[in-house]
């Protein structure tokens, strides 16, 4: 399972991409790059990446595959199935006199089905 990115996981790309440029700049001196030329070869690169990196999240959101979208899905289905039982259990601990009540006054059964049902 896919995970997203934390905020410490965002400050240490940040400064990845930091990092990155301050490499680019010196790789494409060492390239031959003059000056302000080294500079906007990497500036150029940075803006790739992070065009790319918006890109993904865009994507992300387009698809609803978001941290917090994940989390409430995976959330949601654990509380279900943990509510799902908990009526369960509680159904079948009443006596089937108040089994039949309840599930009459929910629409379950009608009247009707009681007497087929004991007849």
């Amino acid at each position: 399972m896919a995970q997203g990115i934390t905020r410490g996981k965002a400050l240490l790309a940040g400064l990845a991409i930091f990092g990155v440029g301050g490499l680019g700049y010196v790789g494409f001196q060492a390239a031959g790059f003059e000056g302000f030329s080294a500079g906007i070869a990497t500036q150029a690169v940075l803006v790739a990446i992070v065009l790319i990196w918006t890109g993904s999240y865009l994507f992300r959101v387009v698809t609803g595959n978001m941290t917090y979208m994940e989390q409430r899905r995976r959330f949601r289905a654990s509380y279900d199935a943990a509510t799902d039982e908990e009526l369960q259990q509680r159904f079948e601990a009443l006596s089937p006199d108040e089994q039949e009540a309840l599930l009459r006054e929910l629409g379950q059964i009608t009247e009707t089905e009681k007497g087929t049902s004991e007849g």
